[in-house]
């Protein structure tokens, strides 16, 4: 049995998928978000993106913060290997 927000995160995650255009944008946007992490300036990133971050599994909440998960990670190192 799924929990609860395990449920919710995939439903999330499979309307961003649907709309390309918005899971580009958050692609183009996650070394900049990983970016303010790192500096403590997580309250620049816009709400919106730490969700869909969250439903896709690129950040997770740990102990009250954002932190960057193996997926996230991976996706940075994809979006950094193409600049």
């Amino acid at each position: 049995m799924q929990h609860h927000s395990s449920v919710a995160r995939t439903a999330s995650a499979s309307r961003i998928h649907r709309h390309p255009n918005r899971h580009e944008v958050l692609r183009g946007a996650l070394l900049t978000t990983v970016d303010l992490l790192s500096q403590r300036r997580a309250h620049q990133i816009d709400e919106s993106y730490i969700d869909n971050y969250v439903a896709l599994g690129w950040l997770e909440w740990h102990g009250g913060n954002l932190r960057l998960t193996s997926l996230g990670s991976g996706v940075c190192s994809q979006m950094s290997a193409s600049l």
